[in-house]
């Protein structure tokens, strides 16, 4: 059972790092990247860059996961019968499940739409400026957000797929803490603290190459995600990482980069991400257990972005 709900959490910090919009460390660490270096990120280029490193850290996930829980039963009994049974209660798709699943399908292909021109037609045509000018990443959330409340459910009645009232009750203070955590990185790097911190840590430190700069920005966004949310991690670490690498005249992309992603690499306490206090709060997971499997794999995911990531960006040119 312990197994079964880690793998439920972690799989999904490993899992929001597929996409820049898949969690909120990446959202930050994106704009502040972007703000600083000037190099743009695609949504393609990102997704090349995450698919081979998340995937080598489910296969590790699993493993580990059976090698300090093991399973306190073989075999659970009647999976098929039961999945079967309740995917008969469900029915066929409603009409609102298939205008989702369309405004669904329609926001992810024009997130893509700009990587797959860029494939085509290169980054320096002006085609590819147009289309990535014009398909911000912002505008077709909107967009794909405006397409629930167009699309009917039953035109007689005027019902939309969402109305105002459903809207309501999204957590407009969850979307409000993404906006701080930019503002504040901002800030750090405006009021010159980044750079302070950072040149102080550079001068102390000794870090003059990007491997140490890297390892560094991995190591710390991951301590500093153990004591507090994801989401402060990276908001924290990636500008005071920007300086530093600077400061020691090195491109500071990947050392950035690799903190973002690390930022999602809290493993061993509740408060590191709300997937882990889910499943500390399911009574199912022992704090014990959970520091003892996280802790293997906060050093499993700070060794997959020190070596990996460099790897990944050269093939892929991410931000180039």
């Amino acid at each position: 059972g312990a197994a079964l709900v880690l793998m439920l959490a972690y799989g999904a910090s490993v899992g929001g790092l597929l996409t820049p919009v898949g969690s909120p460390p990446n959202l930050i660490g994106r704009g502040l990247i972007e703000e600083a270096t000037g190099e743009r990120i695609s949504f393609a280029q990102w997704m090349l860059t995450a698919i081979p490193l998340c995937a080598v850290m489910f296969v590790v996930l699993v493993i580990v996961l059976l090698l300090l829980n093991k399973p306190e039963i073989r075999k659970i009994e009647g999976v098929q019968e039961y999945v079967a049974r309740e995917r008969g209660d469900l029915g066929r798709m409603s009409r609102a499940e298939k205008t989702t699943l369309f405004a669904f399908a329609v926001t992810v292909t024009l997130w893509i739409f700009p990587g797959v021109v860029a494939l085509v037609a290169g980054t320096d045509s002006s085609f590819y400026e147009t289309i990535s000018d014009r398909l911000d990443e912002g505008v077709v959330a909107v967009l794909g957000a405006s397409l629930l409340f167009i699309l009917p459910t039953n035109w007689r009645r005027r019902e939309t797929t969402l109305n105002w009232s459903d809207a309501a009750r999204i957590d407009w203070g969850t979307i409000l803490l993404f906006g701080t955590g930019i503002i504040f990185g901002s800030l750090l790097a405006d009021t010159g603290l980044a750079r302070t911190i950072g040149e102080s840590a550079s001068d102390a430190l000794g870090l003059t190459s990007v491997f140490f700069i890297t390892a560094f920005a991995a190591v710390l966004a991951i301590i500093i995600s153990e004591t507090t949310s994801n989401t402060a991690s990276a908001a924290v670490v990636v500008p005071i990482i920007i300086p530093i690498a600077q400061a020691a005249q090195v491109d500071p992309f990947v050392p950035a980069l690799a903190a973002t992603f690390a930022a999602s690499f809290g493993f061993m306490l509740p408060v590191s991400t709300p997937q882990n206090a889910i499943a500390y709060g399911s009574g199912v997971v022992p704090i014990t257990t959970m520091i003892r499997s996280g802790f293997a794999f906060d050093i499993f995911g700070a060794l997959l972005i020190i070596l990996g990531l460099p790897l990944m960006v050269a093939l892929t040119g991410i931000g180039g």
